[in-house]
């Protein structure tokens, strides 16, 4: 693995991609098969902006190798199960070493699935919601360099984003937090530029149906 160009690095199959995965296999197979694919289901939206609120604070990669341990303890994140967690599964999930047993952290998850059912019901779905915040050409950058993400970990879409859920009542969804969920489902294509994974991206991107 080597570093080629800033923010680039040279796997041993000869591809170049994004510099954070690091060579870590589990990381890179992240980067490859998952970061910035455009998604659309309401129970991975959910499950990722949850999944983003825990990681505040931390590596994605601690999350990362800990998500099935989440997703067990969350039913799978299907918002309408947790919405109706209580006490013994607030206890539960701090007693679960598998997870991050951040109470206030657990606590939002509950209440933001919760605010999730309301979307729904008003929107009807989280998709519909959340992909009409993708933005506009013209707010993003004209060239996606190291850079330009380096100095970027916000956006005025996430800004915006973030003031609407927490006006929603939603918690851990700061600017920060949500430009990275939608980095993840792909709202925004931040591979870097010469990265294998960013015109297959852009593709799929092209290809979307929007909600």
């Amino acid at each position: 693995m080597d570093m080629i160009a800033e923010g680039l690095i040279r796997g041993e199959d000869g591809l170049d991609r994004c510099f954070w995965h690091g060579g870590l296999e589990d990381y890179r197979h992240y980067h490859d098969e998952e970061w910035g694919r455009p998604v659309t289901d309401d129970v991975r939206l959910f499950e990722k902006i949850c999944l983003e609120g825990f990681q505040s604070g931390l590596s994605w990669l601690t999350i990362l190798r800990k998500r099935e341990n989440f997703r067990a303890a969350f039913a799978g994140f299907d918002f309408h199960q947790v919405a109706c967690f209580g006490d013994e599964d607030i206890a539960r999930c701090i007693a679960d070493a598998g997870i991050i047993r951040h109470r206030g952290k657990i606590v939002s998850t509950i209440n933001n699935a919760r605010r999730a059912i309301d979307l729904q019901a008003e929107f009807g779905s989280l998709s519909r919601y959340f992909w009409s915040y993708e933005p506009e050409v013209s707010e993003r950058p004209r060239r996606m360099d190291y850079a330009t993400l380096r100095a970027n970990p916000t956006s005025p879409t996430s800004i915006r984003l973030s003031k609407d859920l927490k006006k929603r009542g939603w918690t851990f969804v700061g600017p920060t937090t949500v430009y990275a969920f939608m980095q993840a489902m792909g709202l925004v294509n931040d591979h870097i530029e010469g990265c294998c994974r960013r015109a297959p991206t852009e593709e799929q991107r092209s290809r979307l149906v929007r909600p």
